[in-house]
């Protein structure tokens, strides 16, 4: 790797919010041009059945061009979901007795459905960092 791709890839400043499985990564990088734009990483952990872990990543890259509009329409999903739902986060999972009840197979009572049935052939893992 050259000189210029390593000052490419190069962080700024950076923050990171870890939220249970989840962490997201804020990263200011600069452009060949030498101008700045952030990264925004969702890294998700997995276990597997051996018990080793995986992660997997989802990243957007945003512009200063695209901020306003961005943070414009950000505010505002984020103001109707409260405004709509409230602040208290309702989910089941996130009740502090829940417990993931799963069928005799070991597959959770919900996937057990057919429309509810996923094969690995209905995801796309896709790394935008190749691009």
């Amino acid at each position: 790797m050259n000189n210029n791709d390593m000052m490419e890839k190069e962080e700024i400043f950076s923050k990171v919010l870890r939220a249970g499985r989840r962490t997201y990564f804020f990263d200011v990088r600069s452009t060949k041009a030498g101008d700045y734009y952030l990264t925004v990483t969702e890294s998700k952990k997995f276990t597997n059945d051996d018990g080793s872990y995986h992660y997997k990543k989802h990243k957007i890259y945003l512009y200063k061009e695209d901020f306003s509009e961005f943070n414009s329409i950000l505010q505002e999903m984020t103001d109707y979901i409260i405004a709509e739902k409230g602040d208290e986060v309702i989910s089941e999972r996130h009740q502090k007795d829940f417990k993931k009840e799963y069928d005799s197979d070991g597959s959770s009572e919900n996937d057990s459905t057919e429309d509810n049935k996923q094969t690995p052939e209905s995801f796309t893992d896709i790394d935008f960092d190749d691009i």
